[in-house]
């Protein structure tokens, strides 16, 4: 079975990444991550939750309109604004949503203004202090793992986009948020297809094994791969 809304990852993602503070090397020996601070700062960090909930809020709340002319800076920035100020966990009604001229998607849309939407969509602040970050301080069991994996099937399947919180804590290895746009179910377990904010060019996929009530992210340049826990953010009042 595969399930999936209507966010399209060439059209409704970021064409600009979230960048590294820290540099990573996998150890090939010990599977360990080498970690060092790059010898310059990066200019767009600690973001990942700012763009995850900025990709939904563009969702859920924007019109795009490529047949319009291409407007103005000025005009962009008041739109951007609009959009990213709306509340994450709703979604506006087809004559509520901000009109965006002149392009296709989001991912068009960054493109061409990268600077603004940068600037627009909130500092790297609003990435720590998320409304669902409380949850990670406290057990997670495998059975709520098992259920959070239905819930974000059975969110998929009725059309819906999550957005997840990953971590391992207290050893914080890994504390990144990603979209959820599409899974893909059999009797081993569920594949999940994510958009990843620091991997903007392809989707991630994102493993549930149902004997080990585990979710799992392969290795990339930033994660050595392997078992972490799964809280959906942006979801209610709680989260």
């Amino acid at each position: 079975m595969t399930a999936g809304g209507s966010f399209v990852f060439e059209r409704d993602t970021f064409a600009f990444a979230n960048e590294l503070v820290w540099q990573y090397q996998l150890d090939a020996t010990t599977g360990a991550m080498d970690i060092s601070r790059r010898s310059a700062p990066p200019a767009y960090s600690h973001r990942c939750f700012v763009m995850v909930r900025s990709a939904r809020q563009f969702l859920h709340h924007a019109r795009f309109e490529p047949d319009r002319a291409v407007a103005e800076a000025a005009v962009y920035r008041r739109l951007i604004h609009q959009v990213v100020t709306r509340s994450p966990r709703r979604t506006s009604e087809e004559s509520e949503r901000v009109p965006v001229p002149g392009y296709t998607g989001l991912r068009a849309f960054s493109q061409a203004w990268e600077p603004l939407l940068k600037a627009g969509c909130g500092g790297p602040w609003e990435s720590y202090f998320v409304r669902s970050h409380w949850r990670m301080v406290f057990p997670v069991p495998r059975r709520h793992q098992e259920r959070e994996a239905r819930r974000l099937e059975r969110s998929l399947c009725a059309g819906r986009t999550p957005v997840v919180h990953l971590f391992r804590f207290p050893r914080i290895t890994i504390n990144h948020g990603v979209v959820l746009f599409g899974a893909s179910a059999s009797e081993r377990g569920i594949e999940f297809e994510a958009y990843d904010p620091n991997i903007p060019d392809r989707p991630v996929r994102l493993t549930f094994e149902r004997d080990r009530s585990t979710f799992s992210l392969p290795h990339t340049h930033y994660w050595a791969g392997g078992p972490l826990n799964v809280i959906e953010t942006f979801r209610n009042a709680l989260y």
